[in-house]
């Protein structure tokens, strides 16, 4: 039975319904990641929100959409799910339920671009002019410009036995175009191509001088559109349509036959680009005629065709916002903090270290001290050792650099590159490449496992004796990152902690069996084993009628050896509270299941990335931070850290900034029903807005930030 929701509460209710039954005891992930973009777009919809931001919200769903496809479409398609087969019936029952999300998400994307942000912009100052509302002088200035920048780059491909269909990349911006008449030697070709070049910009800042509303901006696109027929001399240009093909990104080697992954991994990246094409976009205008044609040509089924009111690359909107100066139309500066040890701290990071630890909150509190714990360790003397893993870090990365630095000046560096980062493979060979000619020792992780754990250890030569140093944390070592998604960094110097993370080194690059661990729990060997371990703890409690409670905080909770063991817990008593961004299979609130479990989703202004295990424990309170989500890849497919917060001081910070403003939040808060619905509630008539971000932003955050939105 679902909880009924008091009228004044429901705000929005997102996501196909799914009545739970004996047999289905977990949501469908594909509509769960599905129902995270629904919220994602709460967002875009929401008319408290800066328009500029809520324009970034559209984009972002137009991102996760293209992942989406890449990876979980073309999985289905594949006809594979986590490596293993799937049924006919199953996998064509998934599809559809899949294929009718996303035709409604992106239907109602393009509906708010259309009728409520861009209007609005455009009455803000901001204008995306079509050919058509372009005034004269707008005319001349783009034809110019297309004649200068556009027209040079074009080569429009007329089909015909010696011209067949070019090679379209993954995601690119394409114009198919039927001609009327005959070409230059007299034979009645009648499609073309034409491939927008890839080195120009896909949004264009009309100068500010043909303008007296604000500022004017047009598309690549539609500069292309409005001299389409210039391409064509002595052909009519009878119809077209701009076209963009997504395509299986999901790179893939013969771990059994590879000899050199980074090698194997160059050459599979180019392919990427041409894999098997899973979605069609193209114009609402596009003819009926032309669409059939492009899907025949690229294999896809109606089901994937996608016929948009705008640009088919709405992410590339995004970059009208880079070049707004118009205020009040995006969230106010934001300031990064200190934790107080940093703050009055007049020196010596190690001196500090030895003292206490320190934990740090991103984005509210800045990423810089472990970038300058890094940088400071790659110059000083004593330091003889330092030892990375990376999984993200971008093309540009002054940590990287210190690393490259500390090798060049004689100090041994080891890095634990992974270059099966989906999306980030060419920045991290590249960073592999640059390292090992700086003299570092690079090693790819362990074949077959993504290495995702975030550590890295200093080793530094005092009083005649090696002492380590430590990072462990929830988030990426990326710069850009760091500064919108939440996650927690904890530096120390603990004896038998960072002697532990040199031992998980040490498996990497050996690759021996790892030492039984007193403080880590390590994936794939021993982290399900623990967290399951501690569950049923709990659960043991809870029989024993002691208080009994579990409170966690992840991306997705999708392994089902951890929901079963939850809904075991449940039954026994346990007060579970679970802060699930993402994609999530457990049913809360369903009797005899699950109806002391709780799932909630919080969306805001910082994506939600941090991973935080909280267990009761009889009054011990444990609390461990932790790379891994709930999912079966990051317990059994990837080396993951779980890492304790001992000292009582932060274990409380944890608890007080970490979990418990989420479970307060009445602003961004979306609660998971038992049938798969989220729903967003409103504060009650005398409650005042609490939003976990906005606290943690005014509380962790320098003095001058502004949180009001």
């Amino acid at each position: 039975m679902t909880k009924k929701i008091k009228s004044e509460e429901a705000v929005a209710v997102i996501g196909p319904a799914i009545e739970p039954t004996a047999s289905a005891i977990y949501l469908n992930r594909e509509i769960s990641q599905l129902a995270f973009n629904r919220r994602v777009l709460a967002q875009a919809e929401d008319q408290s929100i800066p328009l500029l931001e809520r324009l970034k919200y559209l984009c972002i769903v137009s991102n996760n959409l293209d992942e989406f496809f890449e990876v979980r479409i073309a999985s289905l398609l594949a006809n594979r799910i986590e490596g293993e087969q799937v049924d006919p019936p199953i996998l064509a029952a998934a599809l559809a339920l899949t294929n009718a999300e996303c035709h409604q998400i992106v239907a109602r994307q393009y509906q708010l671009l259309n009728t409520e942000v861009l209007p609005q912009l455009a009455a803000a100052g901001i204008s995306l002019l079509h050919h058509g509302d372009r005034n004269e002088r707008q005319r001349a200035w783009v034809k110019g410009y297309f004649e200068q920048y556009v027209r040079p780059l074009l080569t429009p491909i007329g089909l015909d036995p010696a011209h067949p269909f070019p090679q379209v990349l993954n995601k690119s911006l394409n114009f198919i175009v039927e001609l009327s008449g005959k070409d230059a030697f007299g034979r009645g070709t009648g499609i073309a191509i034409v491939k927008a070049p890839r080195v120009l910009p896909r949004v264009i800042k009309l100068p500010d001088e043909l303008s007296d509303t604000g500022s004017c901006f047009c598309l690549l696109s539609s500069i292309i559109h409005a001299h389409m027929a210039e391409l064509f001399t002595g052909r009519e240009v009878i119809s077209y349509s701009q076209f963009r093909v997504t395509r299986n990104s999901d790179l893939w080697v013969d771990e059994e036959e590879v000899k050199n992954l980074r090698q194997a991994l160059q050459s599979e990246l180019h392919s990427r680009q041409f894999g098997v094409a899973v979605r069609l976009e193209v114009s609402a205008r596009c003819p009926a005629h032309l669409s059939d044609f492009l899907l025949a040509q690229f294999s896809i089924d109606r089901d994937r065709l996608y016929a948009v009111d705008g640009p088919v690359n709405m992410v590339r909107l995004s970059e009208i916002a880079d070049y707004a100066t118009q205020p009040g139309l995006s969230f106010p500066p934001f300031f990064q903090g200190m934790p107080e040890p940093l703050q009055s701290m007049t020196g010596d990071i190690f001196a500090l270290l030895r003292e206490r630890d320190v934990l740090l909150h991103h984005p509210f509190q800045s990423f810089q001290p472990v970038v300058e714990f890094i940088r400071t360790a790659s110059r000083d003397p004593d330091v003889v050792a330092l030892k990375q893993t990376i999984y993200r870090t971008g093309m540009n990365s002054d940590l990287m650099e210190s690393l490259i630095y500390a090798a060049q000046h004689g100090k041994e560096v080891t890095v634990i590159v992974e270059l099966m980062a989906r999306f980030d493979e060419e920045a991290n060979i590249n960073w592999a490449d640059r390292l090992e000619r700086a003299g570092a020792q690079v090693v790819y992780g362990v074949v077959g496992l993504k290495t995702h754990a975030k550590l890295a250890l200093v080793i530094r030569r005092e009083a005649g004796e090696l002492r380590c140093y430590a990072h462990m944390g929830t988030g990426n070592y990326h710069p850009t990152t760091t500064r919108f998604y939440t996650d927690f960094g904890l530096l120390t110097a603990h004896p038998q902690m960072t002697a532990e993370v040199n031992e998980i080194f040490i498996h990497l690059t050996s690759l021996t069996k790892p030492k039984k661990l007193e403080y880590l729990w390590l994936a794939p060997f021993a982290l399900q084993k623990e967290l399951i371990r501690a569950i049923r703890n709990e659960a043991n409690i809870a029989r024993a009628g002691r208080p009994a409670r579990i409170i966690a905080k992840m991306n997705a909770l999708l392994d089902e050896s951890v929901i079963r063991e939850l809904y075991a817990a449940s039954a026994e008593g346990v007060e579970i509270d679970l802060i699930v961004r993402g994609a999530c299979a457990l049913r809360p609130g369903v009797p005899g299941l699950s109806e002391n479990i709780k799932v909630r989703s919080i969306i805001g202004r910082f994506l939600e990335h941090t991973r935080i295990y909280y267990f009761r424990n009889d009054l011990a309170h444990d609390v461990r931070l932790a790379s891994a989500d709930w999912m079966n890849r990051n317990l059994f497919r990837r080396v993951e850290v779980a890492f304790p917060v001992l000292d009582e001081t932060l274990k409380k910070r944890v608890l007080n900034e970490g979990l418990n403003p989420y479970l307060k939040d009445n602003a961004n808060a979306w609660h998971l029903e038992p049938n798969g619905k989220y729903v967003q509630r409103k504060m009650r008539a005398k409650q005042a807005k609490f939003s976990a971000q906005e606290f943690l932003a005014a509380t962790l955050g320098a003095p001058s930030v502004n949180t009001e939105e």
